[in-house]
Formats: C-alpha cells, sequence, structure tokens
C-alpha cells in the first residue's frame, strides 16, 4: 500500500490523437515538498489538471490514502485537500483582498446578503494564520505580485489543503520575494501540508524541494531525492542532452575606438533616476541589474519614448535623438522587449503574423494597400530565423509556449532594422532549453549583425554568462560597471545584497 496521500498510477491523457501523457505515476507524500520539473509542453499543466480533477485521464487511476478516486472533479479535488495556484492566481481584481479571502467561505454558507464583519474576520484569520502583512481593504488588482501571491495561498489555506500545488510561482518575484515565498512554503510544510512545486528553475528546485520529478514529452525521466541532481542532471533529463554555457566574450576591432551605438550623457528622470552615463558599443552586451525600485525599468522605458519628462543626451551611432514618443525611438533604431511579454508585449488573440508585423505595416503600405508577398516572405523568413515551433504563422501567439512567444516579439523588433536592443528580463518564464536558444540569438544579433543590446534581469547568472559588462543599478543611480569576465554569479548577487 502507498504511503502517499496522492498518487498518479500509470496516467495517459490524449488530446486530438497527440499524446499528452503517458503512463505517467507520481507519489506525494504527506507534508513533502515535491518539485515536478520540466520543460514547456513537457505535460506539466496536463498533470496540474489530471491532479485537480480539471481533466479526465483516458487511462490509468488516481490514488488518495491509497484508495482509488475515480471521476475526480475539481470540486471533488477540492475536498479531497487538493488545492491549485495558478500563475494568474485567479482572483478577482477588482474586489479587495478580504473580499476574494472570504468569497469561497460566504458561497459555501449559500449567504444572500454580504456580512462586512464577518467578511473581515475571516479574512484577518487567513492573514494572521500565513504570518504576513497584508491590506484587507486593498483592491488585489493593485497589488503586486508576490503580494496577489500571498493572497492565493491564504486563500489555499482556508479550505483545510493537505496538498497545494503551485505553478510557476517565482516567474514574477525578484530575488527578495522568493526568499519570502519559500519561508511559507516551508511553514506550510511545517504544518503537515505537501507542497508541489512546478518549474523550471534549476536552482529553486534545489533549493526548495525534497524530491524530484522531471518529465519529458508527457513521460517521466527521472525521480529522486533532490539530492541525487544538481543543474547539469536536471537539464539534461529535461532537454535530452546537455547544454553548454559558455561566456560572452566582445573583442572591440582593431584600431580606434568605435563610436558608441548607444550612449546616454547625464540622463535624469525626476524622482526615478539622475546623472546616468553609459555607452554601449556596437556587439556589445551590457546587462543591467538592481533591486526592485532601483530605476532600472524607468531607464529602459526612457530609452523606448514612454517617459518623455527627461533631461540629459541621447545618442544613437553618436547623433543626438529626442525620444519622447515610442514612434520616435522606433525610428532611431531602438527596440525594446518588455518583461510581461503576456500584457505589454503581444497580441494574444491575434495570428503569429500579426504581431511580427506589428510595427511594420507603414513600410509593407504600397498606396495604403499592404504588399501581401512581402508581408507573407517577411513573416516566413522570421518564422525559419528565429526558429519558432508552429505549423503556421496564422496561429494565435497565445498557443504558443513562452519560448516560442518571446521569438515572436524579438522577430518583430529585428524587422524594424533596430540598432539598440533593450530587453526587459528576456527569459522570464521561459524553459531551459528555449532560454538557451534564445541567449544564442542574442549573442548572434550582436556578434554579427552590430547590435548593442541592453540586457535588463534578476538573474545574475543570465547576466555574468550572456554579457560583456555588467552594470549594477540602486537608487537611480550606477553603482558599479564591473566586466563580467571578472566577476561570478555569487559576487554580483553579494554586490546586490549590500543594496538592501
Amino acid at each position: 500500500m502507498s504511503d502517499g496521500f496522492i498518487e498518479l498510477r500509470g496516467i495517459r491523457k490524449v488530446f486530438s490523437g497527440v499524446v499528452a501523457l503517458d503512463a505517467m505515476s507520481l507519489v506525494i507524500k504527506p507534508g513533502e515538498i515535491h518539485c515536478l520539473a520540466g520543460e514547456n509542453g513537457s505535460g506539466k499543466s496536463t498533470v496540474i489538471k489530471i491532479m485537480s480533477g480539471v481533466y479526465q485521464p483516458d487511462g490509468g487511476e488516481i490514488l488518495i490514502d491509497g484508495k482509488p478516486v475515480p471521476g475526480m472533479t475539481p470540486i471533488g479535488a477540492i475536498a479531497h485537500g487538493v488545492q491549485v495556484i495558478y500563475q494568474d492566481f485567479s482572483l478577482f481584481g477588482n474586489l479587495t483582498v478580504a473580499e476574494n479571502l472570504a468569497m469561497n467561505v460566504h458561497l459555501g454558507e449559500k449567504r444572500r446578503l454580504m456580512n462586512w464583519r464577518r467578511t473581515r474576520a475571516i479574512a484577518r484569520e487567513a492573514v494572521d494564520r500565513l504570518g504576513v502583512e497584508l491590506d484587507l481593504d486593498a483592491e488585489v488588482a493593485s497589488l503586486p505580485t508576490a503580494g496577489k501571491q500571498l493572497v492565493a495561498i491564504a486563500r489555499a489555506l482556508m479550505s483545510d489543503a493537505r496538498l497545494i500545488i503551485m505553478d510557476e510561482p517565482t516567474t514574477a518575484l525578484t530575488r527578495k520575494e522568493v526568499e519570502t515565498l519559500f519561508r511559507i512554503v516551508r511553514d506550510i510544510q511545517a504544518r503537515g501540508i505537501a507542497i508541489l512545486f512546478v518549474s523550471h528553475k534549476m536552482r529553486e528546485m534545489l533549493e526548495i524541494s525534497e524530491r524530484i520529478t522531471v518529465i519529458r514529452n508527457g513521460r517521466k525521466v527521472a525521480e529522486g531525492p533532490t539530492g541525487d541532481f544538481d543543474e547539469a542532471s536536471i537539464t539534461r533529463h529535461m532537454t535530452g542532452s546537455d547544454i553548454l554555457n559558455k561566456p560572452y566574450v566582445w573583442t572591440p576591432p582593431p584600431g580606434p575606438p568605435p563610436v558608441p551605438r548607444l550612449e546616454i550623457r547625464g540622463l535624469t528622470v525626476p524622482g526615478k533616476c539622475e546623472g546616468l552615463d553609459l555607452a554601449i558599443r556596437p556587439g556589445e552586451i551590457v546587462g543591467l541589474s538592481g533591486l526592485l525600485g532601483s530605476g532600472r525599468t524607468e531607464l529602459a522605458l526612457t530609452l523606448f519614448g514612454m517617459v518623455p519628462r527627461h533631461e540629459g543626451e541621447i545618442l544613437i551611432d553618436g547623433a543626438p535623438v529626442r525620444l519622447r514618443t515610442t514612434q520616435e525611438a522606433i525610428k532611431a533604431g531602438i527596440a525594446y522587449v518588455p518583461e510581461d511579454r503576456l500584457t505589454e508585449g503581444l497580441f494574444l488573440s491575434q495570428s503569429i503574423k500579426r504581431n511580427m508585423l506589428a510595427t511594420s505595416y507603414e513600410r509593407l503600405a504600397r498606396k495604403l494597400v499592404i504588399d501581401r508577398e512581402q508581408a507573407e516572405e517577411m513573416t516566413q523568413g522570421m518564422v525559419r530565423a528565429m526558429q519558432i515551433a508552429t505549423p503556421t504563422a496564422e496561429k494565435p501567439v497565445m498557443q504558443l509556449s513562452g519560448g516560442n512567444q518571446q521569438r515572436v516579439v524579438l522577430a518583430r523588433w529585428l524587422l524594424t532594422d533596430a540598432r539598440v536592443l533593450i530587453l526587459n528580463g528576456p527569459t522570464v518564464g521561459v524553459d531551459v532549453g528555449s532560454k538557451a536558444e534564445i541567449h544564442a540569438k542574442i549573442r548572434e544579433l550582436a556578434q554579427h549583425h552590430g547590435l548593442a543590446v541592453l540586457m535588463i534581469s534578476d538573474d545574475v547568472l543570465e547576466l555574468v554568462q550572456n554579457c560583456n559588462r555588467i552594470v549594477l543599478m540602486h537608487r537611480g543611480r550606477f553603482i558599479d560597471d564591473l566586466p563580467a569576465a571578472d566577476v561570478t554569479e555569487e559576487s554580483v548577487s553579494d554586490r546586490l545584497k549590500t543594496f538592501t
């Protein structure tokens, strides 16, 4: 008899003839932190939805406390103590924290009228149980990502959870917020509640979990105590191959130093950043990191023409440019890939083709008519160049994996003949295989096309491996400008900690 709380045995799931899960088995023990790892499209989400009753398996069985549970439904899963915190948290943004936390209790009691005193009492108990501070009267939409996550966790604990499934819980969190989340996860574990931590971030898996299960193409390929794994072995199991990370080396051309492709002199945004000087030459990849609120995103937005009130000089290839609108930035050859591609970088319901061409229609216009032949040629060429996995460019971009969505955003800007590429969190929410491919493409653009790249990231290892210089920012000022060859991930992380 299994000693697990929940067990999947030989689960099979097929969608339109495509096998999503095949002979998938998984055991989650009471009070353990178990990590489910795999690339995007490996079957992680299908496992979650099978366990939570959203999908019915086409073969195999689900057991709770060693007893088969046929026909698991979402309500049945919750009744058994299975709670899922999805990436979008499934919260009501226009309601307060208290209303979100008390809603399920009120629904369960079939109340017709809202009792505001009871609502606050329910919410206060939930927040106190979690041991955090939250403004119960704040609208959830106004909270930062970490705050929304705390609300979702507090709500899950209200339902006598025995297993909490966290789907990519650290995607949009800073390192400090991740540390807070891990403390809460361990507190939850101490109460005997199991955690299934679904992620593709290897360092976090190794830090938080006790056991790791790795799936690839719908099948389990590795499982065991966390001590049996390291980053290289997890990568190998997830992708089926070894991924070698060699530092990026920029070699200046012989002769006089080249004119900077991007240069800023005394750039100041009132209340955000002050007196910034930076030069990035053709082929350079310069990393930028700093704590939340350091001013790094404001700098990126200013360079993309989204902060018209700024002072100082901005030069492209030695010539001063005016960047008061995004149109002026694009015309100057500046491209910006935002951190949140889903809300800021893509038209999710539109096709890959339309997303790619969004900034190129003016060039494609011939007497107010789009040159469809040229548009098709540009699209197909970029699908091949960016290695976007899709049977057709007419496919809605929302149906792509995170890595392919990021390639679409990059492709859009490459079609503008950009000279400066600003990347804000270039691989957030992207699995390890796609991350390596995106990094390779960024290096190629810098080395062979002469782009100046400003890479903004919380992932210090990403910067150390892909940049020739790393600039650290604190309270609106540049503090350090470090050659990547002279630093390590640990030394940069230690330096950032001094800013707290």
